[in-house]
């Protein structure tokens, strides 16, 4: 049941996003600051979120407690947080947008419905999978799997600000 409803989080943050592409925002993407902001901005978030998770993975005494918010919210704002989600909008995201207005409203309307409806089966699926195994997962691999993860957000946020300096 979370990932359905982390997915209409997502879906409350991607939706207006959408509209705001089909009325003619992806121009605004294009603009050299706006996508060298995107790089600083989501780059720093990645590293910061890398760095947390490896830091709780190395000062792990106690269990993390579950967020004080719902997982409504969580998928506001790991969707908010994600630059990956922003540069795919602004880009092949953008794109698909734009071939969907080739129909007129009703082409965008389809196109974000299938889509919303593949993100929440992804979220479930995903989510229910998590949910049915989680069991069979020892501390140690847990450990080392959020590791790894920690790694990688670090990577990718370091990747990020340099693509963005690049530019």
């Amino acid at each position: 049941m979370a990932g359905s409803l982390i997915a209409v989080g997502h879906g409350i943050i991607e939706f207006p996003l959408m509209f705001l592409i089909y009325l003619g925002l992806s121009n605004f993407f294009k603009l050299t600051p706006v996508q060298i902001f995107i790089g600083l901005a989501g780059g720093l978030m990645l590293i910061y979120l890398g760095v947390d998770m490896i830091r709780f993975q190395i000062d792990n005494k106690q269990e993390r407690q579950d967020p004080s918010y719902g997982p409504i919210v969580g998928g506001l704002i790991t969707t908010t947080a994600n630059p990956y989600f922003f540069l795919w909008w602004a880009t092949i995201g953008s794109a698909l947008i734009l071939k969907s207005a080739m129909f007129g409203l009703i082409g965008f309307v389809l196109l974000a419905t299938v889509h919303w409806f593949c993100d929440f089966g992804w979220y479930s699926s995903v989510s229910m999978a998590i949910y049915k195994t989680h069991h069979l997962w020892s501390k140690k691999i847990q450990k080392a799997i959020f590791t790894i993860c920690g790694l990688m957000l670090l990577g990718f946020g370091l990747w990020f600000i340099g693509s963005a300096m690049v530019r």
